[in-house]
């Protein structure tokens, strides 16, 4: 069966903050000044709503959830999104799923009106920042000034 991506749901939330703070782990990105560690990863489904101009979305194959990613606004912008927290589980990795999630939540960012994507991450995360430059993200020389993340070390953008 092909994989499906659908609105994060609370029966999604087990497996999804085991899935970010297990990668999470595995790439570095531990304490504060990380995704991992923000409150909302013990209940996503809480705090991402279209009605906030922001959505999580998960990808799952046969009832198995595989990975998530999110847009939401970026520091009270309408024209910034951020997006957030996306994570992959190890066996997801490499089949196309990051791009089909990854371009999702781009589309789903156009459609609530905005014109600019940031994302900030971590330099260990390679095959992410490939997929994200593929997709029209560059590099900035620093983060935005709004950003939450202080321990990441890597910032990008693309117009959408």
């Amino acid at each position: 069966m092909q994989a499906q991506i659908v609105p994060i749901d609370s029966h999604h939330d087990e497996a999804m903050c085991h899935i970010i703070k297990t990668v999470g782990a595995e790439f570095g990105a531990i304490g504060n000044g990380f995704g991992p560690s923000d409150a909302e990863v013990l209940h996503m489904s809480q705090h991402y709503s279209v009605s906030d101009h922001s959505g999580y979305f998960v990808i799952e194959q046969n009832g198995v959830v595989l990975g998530g990613g999110g847009i939401a606004p970026f520091a009270g912008s309408t024209e910034r999104c951020e997006l957030r927290k996306v994570f992959l589980s190890p066996q997801a990795r490499g089949l196309g799923m990051g791009r089909q999630l990854v371009a999702y939540c781009l589309q789903f960012a156009r459609e609530m009106g905005y014109k600019h994507c940031y994302l900030d991450t971590l330099h260990t995360m390679s095959g992410a920042i490939a997929l994200y430059e593929k997709l029209g993200f560059e590099h900035l020389p620093a983060p935005h000034a709004s950003t939450e993340h202080n321990g990441c070390d890597v910032w990008m953008e693309c117009q959408l």
